[in-house]
């Protein structure tokens, strides 16, 4: 709870329901385990105390089951008994928590074995309760999904615009007087590229998307004029610029962000949506009680094979159990990538009877699981920075689904201990 020593005001514990699946979350969560392993790592500016850890790792549990940003989880949880007392409060609070870049910081701080290390203390919450039975994590199923970047679509048009912005806006703030900054005639050439393109005069289209490379070739050879030992942001923009003006349409491992450099275009097969800008992720689940107990990113487009070792490792590592069997769509076909001592069923290899048969059919209850993933959390979208900000953003989404399956397994609970009149 919260390191007061006095309390001030009526007591939450006392005004909240105790049948409510949040007031029974706070209290099947071992903070204190969680605590000592994480330790107290945020600490505010000017020398104040450390925040508490449970108030970091309840807001980020209330990110993933909510699908909340930075600023709006902070914002409501001043709203919500509910979230206080989950984040260990004693008494109803009337201030922000702290200030929503806290949240980023103590992500950074954290890394990817931090986060990994909040969806584990979830999953032994719903083994220790019941609600995850330790021989359902013997039978996984395991399938890979795209987790989409919050960028814009990549055109040859925008990317030229863009880049030449993010340069004329770095040499303004170090002071460098260009030649010419291309602001006004730059807007009017994306402008005239997306009207003609929309219409159908491609030929015009191509014109001014021409115009646009050109701005951009201008502006880097204007500004490598100007200054001999450019600043390390400066630097880095430069590179990226060049990259972006010199790379073709037939060339492999293009850059498609200025913000984002670490973005892929990954081609599903999709009829609605030709190619994702993003990155994999591998989800594992149990293949009877649908419970997350595996989620990864993985970057560099590899062969859907080739992460099923990975993912069957994390699994392990999360839940102490070995998967004996796992249930795979026909992306994972080859049997170099299978790891040995696991038996994997690809659906549409070969014909399956008895028990088998029904283990590769239970694999497409996976698709449902990936749905409800983009739909009510975070996998849809990610909106946290680099490589380390999609892994983090992969565990965040499977600590929410997973605390949403414990919260109604709760709620069940209670119902049938209503019916029984208990």
């Amino acid at each position: 709870m919260s390191s007061s020593s006095a309390p001030d005001g009526p007591l939450l514990e006392h005004q909240l329901n105790p049948q409510h699946p949040l007031f029974k979350l706070a209290h099947s969560i071992d903070w204190r385990a969680l605590e000592e392993q994480l330790g107290r790592t945020a600490s505010g500016q000017g020398g104040r105390p450390p925040l508490p850890t449970r108030l970091l790792v309840g807001l980020h549990y209330l990110q993933g089951m909510y699908d909340e940003s930075d600023e709006s989880v902070v914002s409501k949880w001043v709203e919500n008994p509910y979230w206080q007392y989950l984040c260990g409060e004693i008494t109803f609070q009337h201030h922000l928590p702290c200030h929503p870049t806290t949240l980023v910081r103590w992500r950074q701080h954290l890394g990817y074995e931090g986060m990994e290390t909040l969806l584990k203390y979830v999953l032994q919450s719903a083994m220790e309760h019941g609600a995850l039975v330790a021989k359902d994590i013997e039978r996984v199923n395991v399938d890979t999904t795209v987790q989409e970047k919050a960028i814009a679509f990549p055109t040859d048009s925008r990317l030229y615009d863009k880049a030449r912005r993010a340069l004329v806006r770095c040499a303004k703030g170090e002071g460098i007087v260009l030649r010419q900054s291309y602001i006004r005639v730059g807007k009017r050439a994306l402008f005239q590229a997306s009207r003609y393109r929309v219409a159908g005069h491609l030929r015009r289209a191509k014109r001014h998307t021409r115009k646009l490379h050109t701005f951009l070739g201008r502006v880097i050879r204007d500004i490598e004029r100007k200054i001999s030992e450019p600043t390390v942001k400066m630097a880095m923009l430069l590179k990226r610029a060049k990259r972006i003006h010199q790379q073709k349409r037939s060339d492999s491992h293009k850059l498609y962000s200025m913000h984002a450099p670490e973005v892929e275009c990954i081609a599903k097969g999709k009829v609605h949506k030709r190619y994702e800008f993003g990155c994999k992720v591998v989800l594992a689940t149990t293949s009877r009680s649908n419970w997350i107990v595996g989620a990864e990113a993985v970057h560099g487009n590899p062969y859907d094979g080739a992460t099923l070792q990975r993912a069957i490792e994390q699994v392990e590592a999360l839940t102490g159990v070995k998967p004996k069997q796992a249930a795979v769509d026909k992306g994972f076909r080859g049997t170099k990538y299978h790891p040995e001592h696991l038996q994997v069923l690809v659906a549409g290899t070969r014909k399956f009877g008895g028990i088998l048969k029904r283990l590769v059919k239970r694999r497409c209850a996976i698709e449902p699981i990936i749905g409800h993933a983009k739909r009510d959390h975070a996998l849809q979208r990610n909106y946290l920075h680099g490589e380390v900000g999609d892994r983090s953003n992969a565990l965040l989404v499977a600590c929410g689904f997973n605390l949403r399956k414990l919260c109604r397994f709760f709620l069940d609970e209670q119902n049938e201990s209503a019916a029984c009149g208990v």
